[in-house]
């Protein structure tokens, strides 16, 4: 054995590095979004812990689930620019943690709602990776 990695064990690493890279991205993002929000406006933050969100509220918690998708997507793929699984995993795990929450709540919001947002994961979470490696494919 060589006191240096292989290719392959360096590509390995850096997609575990592109997932975790990913999730820092998503969580910081979307705590953040949903901080702000709860101190710029007073009637969101009212609701929050009741849930009694109105159709906007529904609406911008979503746009910070793609927000913080496309970004954690885009981040994931400057690290690994020419590896796609670890994206893909990043976007499994991700549905694999709301996923369970969303079926708890399925009650309290629409169908469209929870199917949107566990839909969104996956989408805009491939569509910021693949918007990374296209930038990084074509020179400027």
């Amino acid at each position: 054995m060589t006191a240096t990695a292989s290719t392959s064990e360096r590509g390995v690493g850096r997609g575990l590095f592109a997932i975790v890279v990913a999730a820092v991205v998503w969580t910081v993002l979307a705590t953040v979004m949903n901080v702000a929000v709860r101190y710029a406006w007073s009637d969101y933050a009212a609701v929050e812990r009741s849930m009694e969100f109105t159709l906007p509220m529904l609406l911008l918690r979503l746009a910070f689930g793609v927000i913080a998708s496309f970004a954690a997507g885009w981040a994931g793929a400057r690290v690994a620019p020419n590896a796609r699984v670890p994206m893909y995993i990043f976007a499994a795990v991700l549905v694999g943690l709301f996923l369970p929450v969303h079926i708890a709540l399925w009650a309290r919001f629409p169908a469209w709602y929870h199917l949107f947002f566990l839909l969104s994961l996956v989408a805009f979470t491939w569509l910021g990776a693949r918007t990374a490696q296209n930038m990084i494919s074509r020179p400027s």
